[in-house]
């Protein structure tokens, strides 16, 4: 059993007096890799597995491209059928008419609803029931009719990707638990390797109303009849099941070996636990009768499960455990995840970051490839992990490459200036991190209107703003198949020369980097403050660090616990937090209860707080000039409020980077003209009267959902080259006076 124990048309802000720090910012990469590669190349010192030759797609059309290529087909027809003076920016915009239920009316027995379509890209708590992140995620990982060779391999990217930056242990494949948990049905499947995960749940300030979870009862698990409606702020038990639900179907998947750490400060009732072991089945859970369970008319079978109760408190520190201001929680899940070797019961110094010496029954000391931390109102999915590892690869490769390796190097402007490298991100240890995002509640407050744009509902992030981040392009951040494999530098770069010579030959891609820290509202901020994020600009509430980020992060515990926090310079480096462009949305994680929109910030604890003295004098401008006289809640949702739109962020990502290289690429004696002059973004550098041709709105659709890197094969080997700008992939986006096609 488990142990007890929205789109708006583009308008120019830029001044000239930002043109030389767009362009410093632009040449980052050099730098902070030039360091990153020693990182990675003399800090790891596990070895790797070979790997395999890489092979590209070429003009091969895979199997699982088919429904997205007939979908542009009938974009293409519905755009040339469709008279000229009817086609509005909207048109794009595709998807199933969805219904949010927000209250349930007890004298008609039935819920009322709004219809609209989410075009986000965002995995969504309320709008998806599928598992594993979307559909078309759904459908990939567990299609058995994939064809070739090269198509079962991209399914398994996943694994390999995290065999490569997991423990060099492996697990005992033949050992009679493993196979029953993992082994299936057929021979082929009975010792395959797996990616170990750890997946730990904060589960502080989980109820149901104001009652602690744990003293209500679960829900009742295979019930006859249709599920009621449950509104999704009146228990946190409907999302930590969708979180174990979403684990289980990972296990089912065949690539992920799950287990589950639930945080609690105080035991909890076996009823509770049996629970949640058995909505883990494909992980090794069994079903159990849970009533008799809960009535204590039977006895709980003493057998292995996925599922393990940490208790992290004593009577001692209850209180502050359930204290959500004291930070208590995550310092604990750090330490367990992280697990420094000072932390641990062994008296013997320990200096090898692989080892751990945390109490052995925890299942967090044994060895694992990749951890997941979450609190349990962020939404984990198969799409968040994949998403993650191949970051991780991507970042990996580039800090492998060669020409990473050199110092960096100055680049020459259009006016034939070396311009001089600057304002790089403060370390150069890079972890891709995640970002929570929200939906409008109507059951919240009078927030809902801000956010529904007609028939689209758009989710919001509320802890960064257009001010926490900077763009940066990173050369040869691309991995193959094979798991660390690079693809722009020795095996695949004569071959990835040749296919994107025609595309300035330019082979990396785009990342987001956060220059300031995540800035949650109370209570929240402050257990930020007291247990700062294990990785900067990164989220407290859900992260995770592959086996070999592990040990880095280890080594600079290590040496700041040996020299003292006065001698921070001679040990290495933070993890500073990423996302990559192309993939962004995969990086936006639901908060499921949906009702952090709205909510003012602490003051002077908000994003962009970096910029509040630019925005109090902007906000006194507006007063001066009346702009906004009369109109005290229109000034309060501009100026207290951050409601940051996922469209919203992807377009002021793709504009800074497009807007960075523009300036690099455009000569002095234009540089007060207005707009882009040099290069532009093809998708958010065009008039509102002029529709988009369908192929950006589909390539849009495809980098919002994620396909980018699910199908990274086909789009970054492939001689279709019509989505790199989408992807994030292409450095120098389109030429300006260059029509879209």
């Amino acid at each position: 059993m488990a142990e007890p124990a929205q789109e708006i048309p583009f308008e120019e802000t830029a001044s000239s007096t930002s043109r030389m720090a767009t362009v410093a910012k632009s040449l980052v990469a050099c730098a902070f890799l030039y360091s990153a590669a020693t990182t990675f190349s003399n800090g790891n010192t596990t070895v790797e597995e070979p790997r395999r030759q890489l092979s590209m797609v070429g003009d091969s059309t895979p199997t699982y491209m088919e429904p997205l290529l007939k979908d542009l087909r009938e974009r293409k027809k519905l755009f040339d059928e469709t008279p000229p003076e009817e086609v509005k920016y909207w048109f794009e915009y595709t998807g199933p008419l969805q219904k949010y239920f927000y209250r349930f009316s007890k004298s008609r027995g039935k819920s009322d609803y709004f219809e609209g379509r989410d075009d986000s890209g965002v995995t969504s708590y309320r709008f998806m029931e599928e598992l594993m992140g979307t559909e078309d995620h759904a459908q990939f990982f567990g299609d058995t009719k994939l064809t070739s060779d090269e198509e079962k391999k991209a399914q398994i990217r996943l694994l390999e990707n995290c065999l490569a930056m997991g423990s060099p242990t492996r697990p005992d494949t033949n050992s009679a638990l493993w196979k029953e948990w993992f082994g299936g049905s057929s021979a082929k499947t009975a010792n395959a390797d797996r990616c170990r995960v750890l997946f730990t749940i904060n589960t502080v300030g989980a109820g149901r109303g104001t009652t602690m979870l744990w003293e209500t009862n679960p829900p009742k698990k295979y019930a006859q009849g249709p599920d009621h409606w449950i509104s999704e702020q009146e228990t946190a038990a409907t999302h930590l099941q969708r979180n174990l639900e979403e684990i289980n179907a990972m296990c089912a998947s065949g690539q992920i070996a799950a287990r589950v750490q639930i945080l609690v400060c105080e035991p909890i009732s076996a009823k509770w636990t049996e629970w949640m072991d058995s909505l883990m089945p494909n992980c090794g859970g069994q079903l159990s009768d849970l009533e008799k369970v809960a009535a204590g008319t039977t006895k709980v079978e003493e057998r292995p499960s996925p599922v393990q109760v940490v208790v992290v408190s004593t009577t001692n520190t209850a209180d502050t455990c359930h204290d959500l201001k004291s930070g208590f929680m995550e310092k604990r899940m750090q330490d367990l995840i992280i697990a420094p070797p000072f932390l641990g019961d062994s008296k013997k110094k320990v200096a090898n970051p692989a080892v751990k010496t945390t109490h052995p029954d925890l299942v967090s000391s044994d060895d694992h490839d990749l951890y997941v931390a979450l609190k349990w109102s962020s939404m984990i999915t198969i799409r968040a992990v994949h998403s993650f590892l191949q970051a991780s690869a991507d970042l990996a490769a580039a800090a492998s490459s060669p020409a990473n390796k050199d110092a960096p190097k100055a680049e020459v402007n259009a006016d034939g200036v070396s311009v001089a490298i600057s304002n790089a991100p403060s370390s150069p240890f890079l972890v891709p991190s995640f970002v929570r995002v929200s939906y409008v509640s109507e059951e919240n407050a009078k927030v809902a209107k801000w956010r529904m744009h007609g028939d689209f509902f758009h989710p919001a992030a509320w802890e960064v703003c257009k001010d926490s981040y900077e763009m940066t392009w990173i050369e040869h951040s691309l991995s193959g198949s094979g798991g660390v494999n690079g693809l722009c530098f020795e095996d695949g770069a004569t071959e990835m020369e040749r296919r994107l010579k025609g595309v300035g030959g330019d082979c990396g891609q785009w990342w987001i980097y956060m220059a300031e820290l995540q800035m949650p509202t109370s209570p929240e901020v402050y257990a930020n403050e007291v247990t700062p994020p294990v990785v900067q600009g990164g989220s407290n509430f859900v992260w995770m660090v592959t086996e070999r980020q592990r040990r880095e992060i280890v080594k600079r515990k290590v040496c700041l616990h040996e020299s003292g926090e006065d001698n921070t310079d001679k040990c290495p480096s933070p993890p500073q937090a990423v996302m990559p462009l192309g993939d962004l949305e995969g990086f936006l994680i639901n908060f499921s209860p949906n009702t952090a929109l709205g909510k003012k910030h602490v003051k002077g604890r908000r994003p962009g707080y970096s910029r509040e003295k630019e925005r109090e004098e902007e906000r006194e401008k507006v007063r001066e000039r009346k702009q906004l006289k009369g109109q005290e809640d229109i000034e309060k949702a501009l100026f207290d409020y951050t409601i940051y739109p996922v469209a919203l962020f992807r377009k002021d990502a793709t504009i800074k980077a497009a807007r960075a290289r523009d300036a690099i690429l455009t000569s002095r004696s234009k540089e007060n003209a207005v707009g882009p002059q040099t290069i532009k973004s093809s998708y958010y550098d065009i008039t509102i009267t002029k529709p988009r041709p369908p192929v950006l709105g589909w390539c849009q659709n495809i980098a919002r959902k994620g396909l980018c890197t699910l199908y990274a094969d086909y789009f970054r080997t492939s001689n279709d080259l019509r989505c790199m700008e989408a992807c994030g992939m292409k450095k120098d986006w389109a030429q300006a006076d260059e029509e879209a096609q």
